[in-house]
């Protein structure tokens, strides 16, 4: 296949680069008419756009509606999904009508500055944030500073946002890092085999001293949310449970441990959209910030 090519081993970390060639997608047999064409990059690699061609004169798209921001991690990005629509959030942007705005960062769902100032500045009518897994597995802060970073991540988005209907989902189940702190790793008896499977390397007992699991990023984020709602009536809050939880894990396991397969994207974007677009719903119909 064309391209450029990385490859990382997951024992050591090393990588190697590979440069290709460009590659040429064409997209013929298209009717003889006016139309709307749409197109997805691939979701699960970096895509440089070199050229686009027609054999005919081309305009944008006319406003299509609410625009919705999402945030979240490697799950929200798509890892796993069988194709760069069918993400639990591209799934349930269909279902929900709306034009989907994806900043899933796999690995970087970090409250990071950065990250809440390009959303502060993008023009949205429904927000979420999905927060939680990667703080835990990369054991990157404790109890003490999660509070404030989440608030510090919530204000800044709300400088630019200050009415839009704001949806912040907490982690869904993942047993390993439930009650077991991070940093999360590859299962290195897993990997001799040549399967990919993650394992949480803490120890339960270090939540004492402040280390996170997601038992405890639930229970922050559910009483930051409160709090903060006393006074922005937009804010809403979503466990992230209702979107897969113990019996999904029983009926559809993580295959590594960590991230939902094909079929788990469909559902927690089904259930996303029932949950937020549904009538009565933080994002239902007519709802714009």
């Amino acid at each position: 296949a064309a391209g450029n090519t990385l490859t990382i081993d997951m024992e050591t970390w090393a990588t190697e680069y590979r440069a290709g060639d460009p590659g040429t997608v064409r997209f013929t047999g298209l009717p003889d008419r006016e139309k709307t064409v749409e197109i997805w990059l691939p979701h699960n690699e970096t895509t440089e756009l070199v050229a686009l061609r027609t054999d005919a004169p081309v305009e944008g798209v006319a406003d299509r509606g609410r625009v919705w921001l999402h945030h979240g991690s490697s799950i929200s990005h798509g890892s796993e999904a069988a194709g760069p629509t069918s993400t639990w959030p591209a799934l349930a942007a269909s279902l929900g009508g709306v034009e989907l705005v994806n900043l899933g960062l796999g690995g970087s769902a970090l409250l990071d500055p950065f990250t809440a100032r390009a959303m502060r500045d993008t023009p949205a009518d429904l927000i979420s944030v999905k927060i939680g897994i990667n703080l835990v597995n990369l054991d990157l802060m404790r109890l003490r500073a999660f509070g404030p970073a989440v608030h510090g991540f919530l204000d800044t988005i709300r400088d630019g946002h200050p009415t839009t209907p704001l949806l912040v989902v907490s982690p869904i189940l993942c047993p390993i890092h439930e009650d077991t702190p991070g940093p999360g790793a590859p299962d290195l008896d897993a990997l001799s085999a040549g399967v990919v499977r993650f394992v949480a390397t803490g120890d339960p007992a270090e939540r004492a001293a402040g280390k996170l699991t997601l038992g405890v990023i639930r229970e922050e984020l559910a009483r930051i949310v409160r709090q903060r709602a006393a006074d922005d009536p937009q804010l809403h809050h979503l466990d992230g449970r209702e979107l897969y939880g113990q019996t999904d894990h029983d009926e559809l396991p993580l295959p590594d441990n960590l991230h939902p397969d094909a079929a788990t994207h469909r559902l927690i974007g089904e259930r996303f959209a029932a949950a937020a677009f549904a009538d009565g719903g933080p994002f239902a119909a007519g709802g714009r910030g």
